[in-house]
């Protein structure tokens, strides 16, 4: 898998900023594992390139705690998550990543809305400190705001 590309000029970037209990155990996650660039830092908080987007895992060991889930087609989805849209090859390389490091996925690896507008490849997993995260694919971009 190649490193996070860089998005657009043209399209907007997200910035989001989550909990974690430990960043050296989000630098293993975001950065070695997933091959997140990390910008700055100190010693309570550490940048990441997610793909284009601004992340930041921000030291607050209090604020990690269980996540409430709700049911989008049969499955108990995390309700408190982020993630990325990504293309079909990418998305099956980062699953694969993610299988041979062992880590353990709430939603395996699947296609859901078979047939359907919207069909997409989906998987969630979480980090270290509990932080819930989906990546998906859509057989046709189009589809990505569709309705059934």
């Amino acid at each position: 898998m190649t490193q996070p590309r860089p998005a657009s000029q043209t399209r907007p970037r997200f910035h989001l900023a989550f909990p974690v209990d430990s960043l050296e155990r989000a630098r293993a996650f975001y950065g070695d594992l997933m091959g997140c660039p990390e910008g700055r830092s100190s010693d309570t908080w550490v940048d990441f390139d997610f793909y284009g987007h601004q992340i930041v895992a921000h030291l607050a060991p209090e604020e990690c705690q269980a996540v409430t889930t709700g049911g989008v087609d049969g499955k108990a989805v995390p309700v408190r998550h982020f993630g990325l849209l990504m293309a079909w090859d990418d998305w099956e390389t980062l699953a694969e990543r993610f299988r041979a490091a062992g880590v353990d996925f709430i939603i395996e690896p699947y296609v859901r809305f078979k047939g359907e507008a919207g069909e997409q490849g989906t998987f969630f997993l979480r980090d270290p400190a509990g932080n819930a995260l989906e990546f998906k694919c859509f057989r046709d971009e189009g589809g990505i705001f569709a309705r059934g």
